[in-house]
């Protein structure tokens, strides 16, 4: 009979992730629903939603990681039914995070890829409830494509980078 020890053994090599996520929270969150109640007697139409992500990362002193960061994703969500405004909501959820066993130049897209893919969950659960409570149909967000977000913000300056390295 092999003991759970012995089956660990038998997995092999399971690398450590780079990131430890050491808390999760609601930074900051916002919800208007300045048209009630008339806007939820009428429901005329479909409503228009404009929604944006963003993301931010701020390197904090810790007295026992080297590389410490918070990152928040901010999601700005704005549902309108013709002029009128159904409501506003806006909801930053940040994680504080370290990262070990990576040169620091490539912290960077682990923090604004790998560590919003992992909060975004909560974030979209946390503005489904919202838009509930406020009494629409909860508003479930797809999920998001942070890599190809980070390609299109950063893409140009990595380019750039590259090409100057090259020259060098």
């Amino acid at each position: 009979m092999s003991t759970e020890t012995d089956n660990n053994e038998n997995i092999g090599t399971i690398p450590q992730s780079p990131v430890f996520i050491h808390n999760q929270y609601l930074k900051d969150m916002s919800f208007e629903n300045p048209n009630a109640p008339s806007i939820l007697q009428h429901k005329d139409g479909a409503p228009e939603l404009d929604m944006n992500i963003m993301i931010d990362t701020t390197r904090l002193e810790h007295d026992e990681h080297e590389h410490f960061y918070e990152v928040v994703l901010t999601v700005n969500a704005v549902a309108k039914r013709g002029d009128k405004t159904m409501f506003i909501a806006e909801i930053k959820y940040a994680a504080a995070v370290s990262i070990s066993g990576l040169e620091e130049k490539q912290h960077h897209p682990i923090l604004f890829v790998e560590v919003p893919r992992m909060i975004f969950p909560y974030t979209r659960m946390i503005l489904s409830n919202a838009t509930q409570s406020g009494s629409f149909i909860p508003l479930h967000m797809a999920m998001v494509d942070f890599r190809a977000m980070y390609l299109k913000r950063f893409g140009d300056q990595m380019a750039a980078n590259k090409e100057a390295a090259e020259k060098a």
